[in-house]
């Protein structure tokens, strides 16, 4: 497309969108007309014999009632806890919205501004992000507001839940394209911005530090066995149990900057968003203007051992283990796959670092098989299991392929994002296999001077296949390389010894 039709295109976009937002709000006019009575005035008017009709939300259909819809004796319904009028979306320049100013990238939190992306009442015309808080915990809440669990303004109290640790600011947070995942403010929002919180604006936090111990059966069995010693502040005792520091991160994306990292125009990430999460946001198409988009996915859990102030010291020497999310292996034992062994020798090994006198970092993503999913997953077993020849390394990735389309949809360019956040400079041991991830680190301005993969006595034999395979397209390792007729004859188990 020539530039003059580029050109033409977007007057007609720009078009239509202010014909959209005209014609918005001359039927908010008309509504807010009809609706100058509020329906709990309306009760004051009506006898216990007249009959309205209203939507009965519990079975879904048109019922008359002599008392409206949240007033006592009448059915619970939608009105009881919102408005009758229903804002479906917004638009740029609209009257009364008037977003709250953000600076992404600002080298101050006060500068930078909050991200707000409620709808609560005090919020909802000031929002300036798209989505909701809690990544995908934001359905569970709102499952919760239905049944009456949890009230629908309801607005957190978060006294004495300030981190436990302190994280930057660094200046990686004061670049916009080298943070454009999460929010790096994300944990000061409750203290940096209380008076405005107290003043009705919903600002809430996306990321939460803490303090834990971690207990793990095969930590115990390597202090059994010696390979970890007790030292009482990192290896706590003898049951193996570890000192942590941790954070809970919930994603938050700067469109702008997220489209820049895979390099697409922004208007074509809005666009694919949208369509492929059946049209969830509306505002990713009508509001431009809003440059941050809260994703209802998982996030990231961050395990440090040591002490958190040596992550950002380049003097002290860092081991790292990137993990996403493998349900199967990391939490049931499940042997098709290297997960657990490899997130298990990744925390050992970042406790040994701890112990003399590094730091160890996990980083854990939930990006559940390759981010495809776990029913796409164990749809993948089947096929590899079922496959003319069995489970063979040969043809590990074509399953895959065949019923996902691609290999994996994790892609790793948002990764570093965290590591950014950390305020981490360089990388002494990087426990992965993936050249993906070492690759995205290394672009992002990391170095990473030693890469370890898992020792060969801790694959599972189930999991052979998926090693040898990755090894064989590329993925990094210390080891020989199979052909394909040698990848041909690795082969997994099948079914037979399990009985149903």
């Amino acid at each position: 497309m020539t530039q003059p039709q580029q050109d033409t295109v977007l007057q007609q976009l720009v078009s239509t969108i202010e014909t959209m937002r005209k014609d918005q709000k001359a039927l908010t006019d008309q509504v807010e007309k009809l609706a100058q009575v509020k329906l709990s005035e309306l009760a004051l008017d009506i006898s216990p014999s007249t009959s309205i009709t209203v939507f009965d939300d519990k079975n879904a259909k048109a019922v008359s009632t002599a008392a409206p819809v949240g007033v006592a004796g009448g059915p619970t319904g939608t009105t009881a806890m919102y408005p009758q009028r229903v804002i479906l979306t917004t638009y740029p320049g609209q009257h009364g919205i008037e977003p709250v100013a953000l600076n992404w990238g600002a080298a101050d939190s006060k500068k930078r501004g909050p991200i707000v992306a409620s709808r609560h009442a005090g919020s909802i015309k000031k929002r300036n992000a798209i989505g909701a808080y809690g990544g995908s915990y934001c359905i569970y809440r709102a499952l919760a507001v239905a049944i009456g669990d949890l009230p629908c303004n309801y607005r957190p109290n978060f006294d004495m839940t300030e981190p436990t640790f302190s994280v930057g600011p660094y200046p990686t947070w004061f670049d916009p394209t080298k943070i454009v995942s999460l929010d790096p403010w994300g944990h000061t929002a409750p203290q940096v911005f209380k008076k405005e919180y107290e003043g009705g604006l919903d600002v809430r936090p996306t990321i939460a530090i803490t303090r834990a111990h971690m207990t793990m059966a095969e930590m115990e069995m390597s202090v059994s066995k010696g390979t970890l010693k007790v030292d009482g502040t990192i290896v706590v005792n003898q049951k193996g149990e570890l000192a942590v520091s941790k954070a809970a991160v919930e994603p938050v994306w700067y469109l702008p900057g997220v489209a820049a990292r895979f390099g697409i125009e922004e208007g074509l990430l809005r666009r694919a968003l949208f369509e492929d999460t059946g049209g969830m946001y509306p505002e990713l198409i009508t509001r431009p203007d809003l440059k941050v988009y809260l994703p209802p996915i998982g996030g990231i859990s961050v395990y440090i051992f040591g002490n958190p102030a040596y992550v950002s010291d380049p003097t002290k020497k860092l081991t790292l283990r990137v993990h996403d999310e493998c349900n199967g292996s990391d939490v049931f034992g499940s042997d098709i796959c290297t997960c657990r062994p490899y997130l298990i020798y990744g925390i050992e090994e970042c406790a040994k670092q701890a112990q003399e006198g590094g730091v160890g970092v996990i980083v854990y993503f939930r990006k559940e098989g390759r981010a495809l999913g776990e029913v796409t997953k164990y749809l993948v077993y089947n096929a590899r299991k079922r496959q003319a020849g069995g489970d063979t390394a040969d043809n590990y990735f074509l399953r895959t392929e065949c019923i996902a389309g691609v290999k994996d949809m994790r892609f790793q360019a948002l990764m570093p994002d965290v590591l950014h956040w950390l305020g981490i400079q360089k990388i002494d041991r990087m426990m992965s296999m993936s050249n993906m991830k070492h690759d995205a680190i290394v672009e992002a301005g990391i170095p990473i001077l030693e890469r370890v993969p898992i020792p060969d006595e801790m694959i599972p034999a189930d999991s052979r296949v998926e090693i040898d395979a990755k090894v064989a397209s590329g993925y990094f390792s210390s080891g020989a390389v199979l052909t394909e007729a040698e990848l041909a004859k690795v082969k997994g188990r099948g079914w037979e010894d399990v009985k149903n």
